[in-house]
């Protein structure tokens, strides 16, 4: 917002930015200070993109959030120790109040020192969780940038960080009480807390782009946001006229800004050559370790139910271990790894057409088993009919043999058959009896032949 028609002393100014006229609300008894909001954003936003970016190189969502833990206190707290170190005699010089040191809601965080410290939080958080820091600060880098972008509307609302006086429309209206001493004659100065939030987004999305343009990894995406941040902070501290260190006559921040940007750039230099392309997901964890991805996550996750007291030898095979860091185990079975050079948009849909695949195969085998069992019991039901119909064929052809009966007796029948041991004979017909002729010889020996004698 510029507003217009605000005279200066000793000219006067065609615009400005107005500065907020408080910087702190309450809720109820509780206070909600500004800068506090802008810092606590600014973190939400670097954690999940951060989160994002990470997913996308083939880590697990939540190991982010398992670092942060360890990096955003680390980090909090070396801002303010840098900020007091090189701000050392408003806190402790003649007119300081040592109190003020660690009244950090009223601002006062050092950039050098938020990073520097934030690293070794995030390098302890790394190991206790077996993630390889490179990687992972390459996934963090724009987050981080963007965060320090929204920080900068907390200098906004303390009236704090600007720079020199400046009749120029985009002038930041500074109240006299946050006027340093010389200047309490002007009234707008250089907002410099607008000039880096404006560096700091287009750093962010610069890198950003760069990654995806050039795969940048093992900490290359990371040096250039270093590399470019700090040449536009040299920028930043050329203009600004509140209290610092001096060497040799500059700024110590200025200095130092330079010195950062130009090791950065000789970093990505010489990592380009020794160590080119992206890191592959099994190269973020230390051991080798990556996130399971389609079928082969399917498959591992089934052999653990169906097996829990046993590791299924698909796993060590493949380099994936089933293992737990922190939150991100609670997302093991869904992760996802990103091809070197694809689109992860394109790898999504891929994986969710396997799926599908999968799902319809398995349908289609339920479908053909269900079919065989209905084929097996047709075929035990013809088997069934089969018999009845033998059975009724043999019952029909004994009910059609005739029965014979007569008074004379019935002939034996005679069953040849081979055996090795005799079986009874048949009973002999008895001999038929001879006709009586000796009656007849009487009678004919009555009649004149020669008697028979007995």
């Amino acid at each position: 917002m510029i507003s217009h028609n605000v005279a200066q002393l000793p000219g006067a100014v065609l615009g400005f930015i107005p500065s907020p006229s408080s910087n702190v609300w309450h809720l109820g008894p509780i206070p909600v200070r500004a800068y506090a909001l802008a810092i606590v954003t600014g973190i939400v936003v670097a954690v999940v993109l951060g989160n994002a970016r990470w997913k996308k190189r083939g880590g697990l969502s939540g190991e982010v959030v398992d670092v942060a833990i360890w990096a955003v206190p680390f980090g909090i707290v070396g801002g303010r120790i840098y900020h007091v170190l090189t701000d050392w005699n408003a806190y402790f010089g003649p007119h300081g109040n040592p109190a003020q040191a660690l009244r950090i809601w009223e601002g006062g965080l050092g950039i050098w020192g938020a990073v520097f410290f934030g690293a070794i939080g995030a390098w302890i958080g790394a190991v206790r969780h077996g993630i390889k820091l490179p990687p992972l600060a390459d996934a963090l880098a724009p987050g981080v940038v963007f965060a320090q972008a929204i920080g900068r509307l907390g200098n906004w609302f303390n009236q704090e960080l600007f720079g020199r006086p400046t009749t120029l429309p985009w002038g930041l209206k500074i109240d006299p009480a946050h006027r340093p001493a010389g200047y309490e004659q002007y009234a707008t100065f250089h907002p410099t807390f607008l000039y880096e939030l404006i560096w700091n987004v287009f750093v962010g999305f610069f890198v950003i782009w760069a990654d995806r343009r050039f795969k940048l990894g093992h900490g290359r995406a990371f040096a250039l946001y270093i590399a470019m941040y700090t040449a536009g902070r040299a920028f930043v501290e050329s203009v600004r006229i509140d209290e610092a260190a001096f060497l040799f006559g500059l700024r110590f921040n200025f200095m130092l800004a330079i010195v950062v940007s130009i090791s950065a750039f000789i970093f990505i230099a010489i990592s380009a050559r020794s160590r080119p392309g992206r890191e592959t997901p099994a190269e973020l964890h230390r051991g080798g370790w990556s996130a399971p991805s389609g079928e082969q996550a399917l498959n591992s996750m089934s052999a653990v139910l169906a097996k829990p007291g046993e590791a299924p030898a698909s796993l060590s095979n493949n380099n994936v271990v089933l293992k737990p860091h922190g939150s991100g185990a609670l997302m093991a079975a869904a992760a996802t790894e990103e091809s070197e050079g694809g689109d992860p948009d394109d790898e999504l849909a891929a994986y969710d057409a396997e799926s599908a695949g999968h799902a319809a195969e398995s349908a289609a085998h339920e479908v053909e088993s269900a079919a065989h069992c209905d084929e097996s019991a047709e075929h035990q039901v013809e088997s069934a009919a089969h018999d009845a119909e033998s059975a009724a064929h043999a019952a029909a052809a004994e009910a059609a043999t005739p029965n014979v009966t007569s008074t004379a007796a019935p002939t034996p029948k005679v069953q040849q058959t081979k055996s090795t041991s005799p079986g009874p004979r048949a009973p002999k017909a008895p001999a038929p009896r001879p006709t009586d002729v000796s009656r007849e010889d009487d009678a004919d020996g009555q009649a004149g032949g020669p008697p028979q004698s007995r």
